[in-house]
């Protein structure tokens, strides 16, 4: 049996971590000391390093925080989709909406933090090889003309990451969720049986 004052610091540890991630994709980070962070929580600086050793700990946490609850929610929403072209529609809408709660600043800031960086990449690697998985289903499903799953995986990925890198934003003006969102559409109209 659990102590309630055991369960009182679970809960406050889960509430700042919550606030540390809210705080960064609306924000950024770049910019904040932890006095910053510790004052915008109302906590102490010593209260936040429990969470981690030091504000670069902190932010890749953050990062690492976000893009779980991110892929929880992405999942959560294939359950719902029952074609393979809902589905690959579902993932990358799913992505784009989780993706759209950040800022741009937190993207400008992961992008030059390699190792808030590194998760993102590998969040993005992980994304295409699930995009591979979901359009093989559609082509042994017959719903997608045959193509090589790994190809257009391998393209998504290439485009997720040029997403990542902010290079999409530059080059054209769309958020990352908004590219995420016009890359589902061409994704799944070029698939089609």
């Amino acid at each position: 049996m659990t102590s309630a004052p055991v369960r009182r610091g679970e809960a406050r540890r889960n509430e700042l971590e919550a606030g540390v991630v809210e705080l960064v994709l609306a924000e950024g980070f770049a910019h904040l000391t932890l006095d910053d962070v510790a004052a915008r929580l109302r906590c102490s600086k010593r209260t936040l390093y429990t969470l981690a050793g030091s504000k670069e700990q902190l932010v890749r946490a953050a990062v690492v925080g976000f893009f779980r609850g991110a892929t929880a929610r992405v999942e959560e929403s294939l359950g719902r989709a029952r074609s393979p072209r809902d589905r690959i529609a579902a993932y990358l809408g799913a992505v784009s909406r989780e993706l759209a709660a950040a800022s741009p600043r937190f993207f400008d800031d992961v992008a030059s933090f390699p190792p808030a960086a590194e998760v993102y990449e590998r969040n993005t690697r992980v994304a295409a090889r699930r995009i591979g998985e979901l359009i093989d289903e559609g082509v042994a499903a017959g719903a997608f003309r045959a193509v090589h799953a790994g190809f257009v995986a391998d393209l998504v990925a290439a485009q997720m990451v040029r997403i990542q890198q902010r290079a999409v934003a530059e080059a054209t003006g769309l958020s990352d969720g908004e590219a995420y969102a016009e890359l589902a559409t061409l994704v799944v109209d070029g698939l089609a049986a």
